[in-house]
């Protein structure tokens, strides 16, 4: 997608399809301090509308991004850094808090905290021009944010060599270790990612949220927990209007209508 103007991010929502993008090409979408806090606010407002069902979290120009705006790194306090980092872990998490899911469509370089924002999203489609990496041991600097999300997106050993060579995954790589979900052709990106989009955004969004929530919550718990987490969620879940709604349409072969 090219600029139209000069925000460093750009959002639109058509048919229940919220697009954000980066919008630094020139800066190589470098996260910048402003940039990660304005993403963090605009998921805040998706978060609360309901006419969005899902999220596509693209960039503009041939590089996804490329981590942390190194030119606020230089000779600050801890305080500053520790704000950075901050607010870097919190857009993160959001990307995995707000109710709808969120695609990465990647259709070039995307590293350290570049490749972190690809592993903090729920799906990801990247082209075949795509490669992640987390390369801050090269310039003294451990990936150690973007580690938290990657090695829980990649077996261990394998995040362990990106984060100890900085060398990159290509993108089928990425795709034969379950990193992404589709490797396409660049000039097939946006419509497999709107497909993707499109078939999630036509579940019911309070379904959908209820399974996304429970995704995460139950991966850190023992199998037994999880079971007893899952029982509880589904029990729940029975009771809304929207399951009653879809069994019924199903038993009786027609489109279900969602109430959200």
């Amino acid at each position: 997608m090219e600029p139209t103007t000069e925000s460093e991010l750009l959002v639109k929502i058509d048919e229940g399809i919220a697009t954000a993008t980066l919008n630094r090409a020139a800066k190589r979408n470098a996260l910048s301090l402003e940039l990660l806090a304005s993403l963090e606010s605009e998921l805040n407002s998706i978060a609360d509308n309901p006419d969005v069902r899902v999220v596509v979290l693209q960039a503009a120009g041939p590089v996804f991004s490329s981590g942390h705006d190194l030119k606020q790194m230089i000779d600050r306090s801890a305080d500053e850094y520790s704000a950075l980092f901050t607010q870097c872990a919190a857009t993160m998490q959001r990307l995995r808090t707000i109710p709808q899911p969120v695609i990465a469509q990647v259709q070039g370089l995307a590293t350290a905290a570049g490749c972190q924002l690809v592993a903090s999203c729920d799906l990801a489609i990247a082209s075949e021009n795509a490669w992640f990496a987390t390369p801050g041991v090269k310039i003294g600097l451990f990936c150690t944010t973007p580690m938290v999300p990657l090695v829980r997106s990649l077996p261990p050993k394998i995040a362990m060599e990106m984060l100890l060579t900085g060398d990159p995954l290509s993108a089928q790589r990425a795709y034969d270790l379950g990193f992404i979900n589709r490797v396409v052709s660049i000039e097939e990106l946006e419509a497999a990612t709107l497909e993707m989009a499109r078939k999630i955004a036509s579940a019911s969004r309070e379904t959908i949220a209820i399974g996304k929530q429970a995704f995460y919550q139950q991966a850190s718990l023992s199998e037994s927990e999880a079971y007893g987490q899952a029982v509880e969620v589904m029990t729940q879940n029975s009771l809304h209007g929207d399951a009653q709604e879809g069994i019924q349409a199903f038993l009786e072969k027609r489109t279900p209508v969602w109430n959200q």
